[in-house]
Order: C-alpha cells, then structure tokens, then sequence
C-alpha cells in the first residue's frame, strides 16, 4: 500500500532527538517492512506547548494551506490511506481528516490520546480538533493501557480499537550488557515532567548509603541542563552528565551499565526503558501508567518515593545473580514483544483487512 505518514507534534525527520522521533522514525521502518511505500506527507508541526491563542490561529491557518498544497500535490491520488502518528490536544491533525476525506482513504491513527479536560481552557481550541480527529479515525492503535481507556470510553460507533506494543526499531536484540559499568539515566532535560524525573533522581541518590559505591552517567541534554546540573552538583564526581549522544556513543553505555534509573513521572511509555532492557539492564522505575506497560519485574511506588528506589538499587548494588536475572528476565520478554518484527505484524494484520 502507498501509506501517507504524519506525526503533528514532531516530524520524523526533526533535527532534535526524541522518543517521539524515534518513535516515527520505527512506525516507517515497521511499514516499509511490511512491503508498504511511505510518504512524509507533511513536515509542518502543529505543536503548541504554551496554551496560547495567537500561535493555535497561525497553525490553524498553516494546515490549511498544507490540506491545499497537499491536495495539488502530483501522486496524492496514488495513496491508499493516511496514518497519523501521535495526535492529542497539544497537537492536532489539522491535516489528515480533511485529505483523507477529500481523497476518500481511510484515515488512521497510532498513539492518540482523549482528553475532556482540555475541552475547556488555554487548549480548548486544539483539544476539540484533536477529538474531531480522533473520531474520524477508521481505526486506531494504542501504544498503552491508559491510552485504551479514553479511547474505548469515547469511540464513535464502529471505530477499530488495536493494541500496538511500543517497541524498538530494530529487528534482533544488542549484546547483552556486561552489567559491570556505572548506573545510567536517560531523558531529555526539559522544564516539567522530566525535570521532575531528575529531582527524584537527585533525591534517591541522596537516600542511598555513604557505604555504597556508586557511579551514574546521565545521557540527555536540553533547556533545563542547568538545573539538572544544579540537583547533581551534591554528588560531585560520582555523576557524570554526558549530554547528547548519538545512537553509537548510547549503546556504548548500554553496554557496560549495571541498571538504568528513571523514575518516569508522566511518561508516555519511554523508549529508554526498551532500551535498556533490550540489552538485559534491569530497571529502576516507578510503578507508573504507560511506564507500567514496558517495564517488566519488580518496580517502586509512587508512594514509597525516593526511599524505596534508593532500597531497589540498594538490593541490585549488592547481588549480582540479581541483576543478571532481572535483565534476562526484561530481554526475553523484550525479544517477543517489542522489537520491529513484533509490530510490523500487528500493523500488517490491519492493514491487509483494509486492503
């Protein structure tokens, strides 16, 4: 099939590294590994991350101008649906619905999310496109059980519900992690949620004993370097803040690290947990939604906080007949669910019903 492929919230071909990025860029490799042509229809991104009025209008404009260049475009008649990757009240599908319905395609969604109470508010505008949208949809996958809820909650008649595993972009599993090497954290240091993540780092580092020996290298980099830099600065030596690394120098830590940390405050799903239990690293979290839904094995609450996570790495610190059963354990179930094989095949079963 001739697929027209859209990601609203960041292009697959963005120059700054992300998971939903990432998570685009895995979407068209899992298609094109289906036999499926894959066509970028647009690389406008509709993202409005403050709530603001003036920047909604001005891509609300945007869009159409895009539906029209698209529409005129040669080889749009030569599609045969349209997927729209990640579509929720802080960016809409300004675009698909109208092609789509202008084209007579089926129209398609992976990852979207429902949200009521943004219907009223600064996104009050976004957010009911981004509903419109999702209820045109023919068909959508979700990525993780909470996703499912609102989305089964408020499904239009006859509209397709299908499970899709997060998964890796890549068809067979790295070496496994000698589990010799520091502890690693990986995020993007970004004001919110991840920052969040951070301070809970800095607080379980705090809470582990003056006895242990310990070391953690953090891979990310972003607007709140210099906080996060700030929360480490107690630990002196022990933290190393690696920044941005490429996909070489990040498999390289994977390769050596003993356990990633990463409590997980408000993530999707994480790709760094696949990651790094695709390389056998067993994984300190908390028990989260969406986190929940790749994390395999023992994970902290979220009322135990920091205290209880110091006590996880405690326990993995101290036996290492542990550690290598926690990340074999987190490999094998990575190996038969979430790598590219996986979800090509997921992908390939509804879209051969609508061929």
């Amino acid at each position: 099939m001739n697929i027209a492929f859209f990601a609203p919230l960041k292009p697959a071909d963005h120059p700054v590294p992300s998971g939903d990025r990432a998570m685009a860029r895995a979407l068209i490799t899992a298609l094109q590994e289906g036999g499926h042509s894959v066509t970028q229809a647009s690389d406008l991104r509709l993202y409005d991350g403050q709530g603001d009025s003036a920047a909604q209008d001005a891509l609300f404009a945007a869009a159409q101008a895009e539906v029209t260049r698209i529409l005129s475009s040669p080889g749009v008649q030569d599609w045969h649906l349209w997927l729209t990757y990640h579509n929720y009240y802080k960016a809409p599908d300004l675009i698909g619905p109208k092609v789509a319905q202008a084209l007579d395609i089926p129209y398609l969604q992976i990852e979207s999310t429902r949200a009521r109470k943004r219907l009223t508010g600064p996104w009050a505008r976004f957010a009911r496109a981004a509903e419109s949208a999702s209820d045109a949809a023919h068909t959508i996958f979700y990525l993780t059980l909470r996703d499912a809820e609102t989305l089964r909650r408020d499904a239009p008649d006859g509209q397709h519900l299908r499970h899709l595993a997060p998964f890796l972009a890549r068809a067979d599993l790295p070496a496994a992690s000698t589990l010799s090497g520091p502890m690693l954290s990986v995020g993007m240091m970004r004001h919110g949620d991840k920052l969040a993540s951070y301070a809970l780092i800095a607080q379980t580092l705090a809470a582990l004993p003056e006895t242990l020996d310990w070391h953690l290298d953090i891979a990310g980099d972003g607007p709140a370097r210099s906080e996060v830099a700030d929360l480490m600065a107690p630990f002196g030596t022990r933290v190393t803040l690696r920044g941005a690394l490429d996909a070489d120098a990040l498999a390289d830590l994977y390769a050596c690290a003993s356990l990633l940390l990463w409590p997980g405050v408000n993530e999707a799903f994480g790709l760094t947990y696949l990651e790094a239990q695709a390389a056998g690293i067993p994984v300190v979290a908390q028990d989260r939604p969406g986190v929940r839904d790749v994390v395999k094995g023992r994970m902290t609450s979220v009322e135990g906080g920091a205290a209880e996570m110091a006590a996880h790495i405690l326990d993995l610190a101290q036996d290492a007949s542990l550690r290598r059963a926690a990340g074999t354990q987190a490999r094998t179930d990575i190996a038969a669910h979430h790598l590219r094989g996986a979800a090509t095949k997921t992908l390939q079963q509804t879209l051969e019903a609508l061929a």
